[in-house]
Order: C-alpha cells, then structure tokens, then sequence
C-alpha cells in the first residue's frame, strides 16, 4: 500500500503541518522588504496570476512567500511535503507547474529507460528522501515517483 494511502495519512500530514509553520517569521501582512530584509534574497521570484512568488530553495526545503500585487504576504509555506507532492496532475502538470510550485530540482537526469528529463527533488519527512518528476519530450509530466536517499548514509566502510 502506498504511504499516500496508509491510514497513518493523517498523522504524517499534520506533522509535515506543523513543520511548515515553524520554518520561518514570514507572516501575512508583511511587506516583500519585510520578507527579504529577514529571509535575504529569493532563489527565485515567479508571477502569479494574483501576485508574485518567491522562492527560497536549499537543500531539502523550498520556502514559498505568495505576495499579493500590492506586495504583501498573504501566505508562507514550505512544500516539499508528500501533501504537496500529492498534488501533481499526471498529464496535465508540465516543468514550468513543477517549478512554480517546488522551485528549482536539486538535479535534473536523463536515464536510458526514459526518453526526457526527470527531475529530482531532496526532501525529509522522517528520513531523507528523493522525489522524482519524469516528463516527456513536451515537458508534461507522466509519472512520479519517490524512494529512500541513500546517497547521505555515508560510505559503507564507515558503518
């Protein structure tokens, strides 16, 4: 059964909840000055169709500051999370909805078993993970996945 669909569901959704409200002191209301004189620059700044984005990705957390077009925050949140992640629309999503919603991948792959980019992205719920957004020559996403990151174990001679 997936994790999606576990009946611990609801507990691993109010933890990542709970994550994403402690990660930083944006808050509505406050002014993109406000924002960037606490946060620094933005990895990115995305338009939206009721504002402005900004994008603060490392590492493992991508912050989302959603600015109206007056320039204040009306929310914050961090959304590399398995409850964001759930929202993708195989077949509808393309690159540039992966983007606008989780920022920049830590990695973009080609693989001979896949016939475009895969997208890859490093988060933590527990343990530290990889989520992987594959996309087709027109860079509409067609699958997605997620597994264990084994690359920050360590060498195996050091266990």
């Amino acid at each position: 059964m997936p994790l999606f669909q576990t009946p611990y569901r609801a507990v691993l959704l109010t933890l990542a909840t709970l994550a994403g409200c402690a990660f930083s002191p944006v808050e509505p209301g406050m002014t993109r000055e406000q924002v960037t004189s606490r946060l620094g620059s933005p990895t990115r700044t995305v338009a939206l169709k009721s504002g402005t984005r900004l994008q603060y990705a490392a590492g493992q957390r991508a912050i989302m500051v959603d600015l109206d077009p007056t320039g204040r925050v009306v929310q914050a949140r961090q959304v590399l999370t398995s409850y964001a992640f759930e929202s993708i629309e195989i077949g509808k999503w393309t690159r540039a909805d992966i983007e606008r919603e989780f920022g920049p991948p830590a990695m973009v792959d080609r693989v001979a078993s896949w016939p475009a980019d895969i997208m890859t992205y490093r988060w933590r719920e527990f343990e530290d993970l990889l989520f992987w957004v594959y996309l087709d020559e027109n860079n509409v996403v067609q699958r997605t996945g997620q597994g264990i990151d084994l690359s920050r174990d360590g060498p195996a001679d050091k266990k």
